[in-house]
């Protein structure tokens, strides 16, 4: 539907007539191996069902599925993925807190409304020839995803102009959770969020699960419809995410919502 020779009306006009991103129409899956590309979907599932596995044992888990792997190379390969392992440290020093480094702020805190926190995050999404990433944000009360965004690269400018949507769309939140990630901990998000006076809040080092509700999102998403058929093109992908994230807004009842849909849960609190 987008016209890319038409001179009167931009691309960028088109996509916001159409409600698309224009993500989906540049952006290209990041060439790789065929083989490395199966030890990060691999690698995926894995974290996916165990997030606890780490560089010891997941280059166990792979060989059981025929890949040779060295921890050195399984790091590098989650690194790139942005998976993180879950585990505690014990907190036996308390160091100086780094320029960009916010305190978890959802301990104990009673989210009873939308808009009143948020979480954002970035995910690796494994394709037939390559991978791309998708960031998306979630109201933490209703569990509505109000913005998303696919690309081939984890730029701050990127996870600024979601954010920037999302603001504009429904409202600033009071709260916004994410990761330590370097596009969370930039200059250009973080003016972005104080530009707003939005609290800027950081899960634990190693602690993905601060971030659960979004993590489970990943999951939904990736078991629900990625993998059950991979797509081959950046537009394909974005075609593919946004018909299923329309059906988990609007269509898939949550237990934890009383088997609402979010968007209903959202608007009725609105």
């Amino acid at each position: 539907m987008v016209d890319k020779e038409n001179q009167q009306v931009s691309i960028h006009r088109q996509c916001d007539l159409l409600q698309i991103h224009r993500s989906g129409l540049y952006y290209k899956p990041v060439s790789v191996s065929e083989e490395e590309l199966g030890m990060m979907t691999a690698i995926d599932k894995f974290h996916l069902k165990d997030p606890t596995l780490g560089t010891r044992r997941l280059p166990q888990m792979l060989k059981t599925l025929g890949y040779k792997i060295s921890r050195g190379k399984a790091r590098r390969l989650m690194r790139k993925m942005r998976i993180r392992t879950v585990y505690c440290r014990p907190r036996t020093t308390v160091t100086n807190p780094g320029k960009y480094k916010y305190p978890y702020l959802l301990n104990h805190l009673k989210i009873d409304k939308p808009n009143k926190a948020w979480a954002i995050d970035i995910t690796f999404i494994p394709m037939r020839k390559g991978f791309m990433y998708m960031v998306a944000i979630i109201d933490l009360y209703s569990r509505y995803i109000v913005n998303w965004s696919i690309s081939n690269s984890m730029e701050a400018q990127w996870v600024k102009h979601v954010v920037d949507q999302a603001i504009t769309m429904y409202g600033k939140p009071k709260i916004i959770n994410s990761d330590q990630g370097s596009q969370f901990t930039s200059d250009t998000y973080i003016n972005l969020l104080k530009g707003h006076n939005i609290d800027i809040s950081m899960d634990g080092k190693g602690r993905v699960l601060d971030n659960v509700f979004i993590e489970r999102f990943w999951r939904t998403i990736k078991y629900d419809k990625i993998y059950l058929c991979p797509p081959t093109y950046g537009l394909e992908l974005y075609t593919m995410a946004k018909d299923f994230i329309a059906y988990y807004n609007q269509e898939r009842p949550h237990e934890s919502l009383g088997y609402q849909s979010p968007i209903n849960f959202y608007h009725a609190a609105a």
